[in-house]
């Protein structure tokens, strides 16, 4: 069953009268969705150090926040010329569809993911649609991990333990880098050695029976998932893209291990299992835990949703174990 909790959420949201995400302009639903976080989301934690930075790509400048953890002593790790501690990094894509979400929607996230697991996080702020469609997105994500890697040293990073994640759009995204990587994109060795994907959208062609079971009723709605699409891919034929819809790659062999986390009243829920289930079908490590009592963007709702500070906790171990206790060579 629905979780009470996510059934309580739902049925605030409802009687708040608050216009649905699909019935706003982008900008509009940007401020709404930004707006709504201080009732769902918990109270960020202090970490170390926070930093807006600045990466260069192929469409200008994008924007980068640094989280350094509170508890910042990393003795598995290497160190700097200077003597500092080298601290593994973990880089962010946001959700929101490809067309909503920024640096401070996902602020407590990465600040959570940061202190939990010893890790530094970096948040990318990519490009998105209507204003710069697909695939923006994903050359900003791209351009963002290799400036990452490449000046890590200098912002006291570890570049040999490197992982990506991502949380629905953000999750898609994370899903094509590690591939990208994978393939040496543009010739570049980018060492990817975990990717968490969080409700992660893998198929843009809503194919799956989730999208009928989950399709309305459960916030993330069958007219907001095509809402988004139609601002973030203009061409359908996109959708067979596999930068668009990681599901169809070729081969998902050969990948970092993975976490994939779903939720049991989530439209994407089936796509993400199939993910996952490709992904250990081509002898990828992967991870598949779903929560069955919860609906799509639960874990940024601690505030009011117990589970999603639990699906936190299990993020932040399972990038632990993965990269921050790896020893550097």
């Amino acid at each position: 069953m629905l979780h009470p909790q996510a059934r309580a959420l739902l049925d605030l949201i409802e009687k708040s009268g608050l216009p649905p995400i699909h019935t706003l302009t982008p900008e509009d639903a940007r401020k709404v969705y930004r707006e709504r976080r201080s009732f769902s989301q918990p109270a960020a934690p202090d970490v170390a150090k926070v930093q807006d930075l600045q990466a260069t790509g192929p469409h200008g400048a994008i924007p980068l926040r640094l989280y350094v953890p509170k508890a910042n002593a990393d003795p598995a790790g290497s160190q700097s010329a200077s003597g500092q501690a080298l601290l593994p990094v973990l880089v962010y894509y946001h959700g929101g569809g490809w067309v909503i979400g920024d640096l401070d929607t996902h602020d407590t996230l990465c600040r959570e993911l940061a202190n939990l697991s010893g890790c530094a996080v970096v948040a990318v702020d990519y490009r998105m649609g209507p204003e710069q469609p697909f695939p923006a997105a994903v050359d900003d994500c791209w351009a963002a991990t290799r400036w990452v890697q490449a000046n890590a040293a200098s912002l006291g990073l570890d570049a040999t333990r490197l992982a990506v994640g991502g949380d629905s759009a953000g999750g898609n995204l994370a899903a094509v880098i590690t591939i990208m990587a994978r393939d040496h994109a543009e010739g570049v060795e980018l060492p990817i050695r975990f990717q968490m994907l969080i409700y992660p959208g893998t198929d843009q062609r809503r194919g799956h029976a989730s999208h009928i079971s989950n399709g309305q009723g459960y916030a993330l709605t069958s007219d907001t998932i095509a809402y988004f699409q139609s601002h973030y891919i203009a061409d359908k034929a996109q959708f067979h893209d596999w930068r668009a819809s990681p599901l169809l790659a070729e081969s998902l062999a050969k990948l970092p291990p993975a976490l994939v986390i779903t939720a049991g009243f989530d439209p994407l829920r089936d796509e993400g299992l199939d993910y996952a289930d490709r992904l250990s079908a081509a002898g990828t490590s992967c991870h598949h835990v779903c929560f069955a009592r919860q609906i799509h963007g639960f874990i940024t709702m601690g505030r009011v949703l117990e589970e999603a500070n639990a699906a936190v906790r299990l993020c932040a171990s399972e990038l632990k174990q993965a990269i921050a206790l790896i020893q550097h060579v």
